[in-house]
């Protein structure tokens, strides 16, 4: 289990490096962005700068619990809920395999 767990963790924290690296590439168009009265393209890019940047904080805390997870592999308490020290349900872990905490303290 915990080999192959090791393997989910690996491979998911390679996509989500890959992801935060593409949000964090720079934007081609890096004009200037003006605001009028309508809804434009100015707001549009904003917008969309706006979301790349709570997108990319979400994958950063998704990194950290992966990492955690990972380190909970190394210390061997990869398995129990870091809150109480009861198991975590594999049902849970096959779902979330950076899953450091029970459903309870989740």
């Amino acid at each position: 289990m915990d080999e192959q767990a090791r393997r989910e963790l690996e491979t998911k924290r390679a996509e989500v490096v890959a992801q935060m690296d593409q949000l964090s590439a720079p934007v081609q168009d890096q004009g200037s962005i003006s605001f009028g009265k309508r809804v434009g393209d100015g707001t549009a890019m904003a917008v969309d700068r706006l979301t790349a940047v709570s997108a990319h904080d979400n994958l950063q805390d998704l990194l950290a619990g992966i990492d955690t997870a990972l380190a909970a592999l190394e210390d061997g308490s990869y398995g129990r809920c870091r809150v109480c020290g009861e198991s975590i349900p594999e049902g849970r872990l096959e779902a979330r395999p950076w899953a450091t905490t029970c459903v309870r303290h989740g």
